[in-house]
C-alpha cells in the first residue's frame, strides 16, 4: 500500500518534483511535461528518464493517468496525459517548503561569505 503522508516521501528526487512543478494543475501529456520544464527552467529532461520517473509517480500516486483529448482533436497519435493527483500537490508542497527551509540556512549560513 502507498503512503499517503507526503513526509513519507521526502526527500523528494529532482526529477519527480520537476513532474510536478511541470504538471502544476495542467493536464499534460509526456512531451508536454518535457516542454513545460524546458520552459520553466531552461534545462532539459532526458525522455527515457521521465517515462521511468512517470511510472513509478502513477504507481505512488502521485499522478494519475487520465483522458485527453480525443484522437482526432489532438491531429496526432494517441498519448497518455497525466495530471497531479492530490496527494502528489502535498508532497510537492512539502518538498518546497522543505527545499526553503535548506535555502534559508544556506542564506544564513553564508552570510556575507562570497567566493
Amino acid at each position: 500500500m502507498t503512503s499517503r503522508d507526503p513526509q513519507d516521501f521526502l526527500p523528494l528526487g529532482t526529477l519527480p518534483f520537476a513532474v510536478l512543478i511541470a504538471l502544476g494543475d495542467q493536464t499534460l501529456h509526456g512531451y508536454g511535461i518535457l516542454q513545460a520544464h524546458a520552459e520553466h527552467t531552461g534545462e532539459t529532461l532526458l525522455p527515457g528518464s521521465l517515462y521511468s520517473a512517470i511510472g513509478r509517480m502513477v504507481e505512488q500516486g502521485l499522478i494519475a493517468e487520465v483522458e485527453g483529448p480525443l484522437e482526432a482533436e489532438s491531429g496526432g497519435p494517441a498519448r497518455r496525459y497525466y495530471r497531479t493527483t492530490p496527494l502528489g500537490a502535498a508532497v510537492a508542497r512539502a518538498e518546497a517548503a522543505r527545499m526553503e527551509r535548506l535555502v534559508g540556512l544556506a542564506r544564513r549560513s553564508f552570510v556575507g561569505g562570497e567566493s
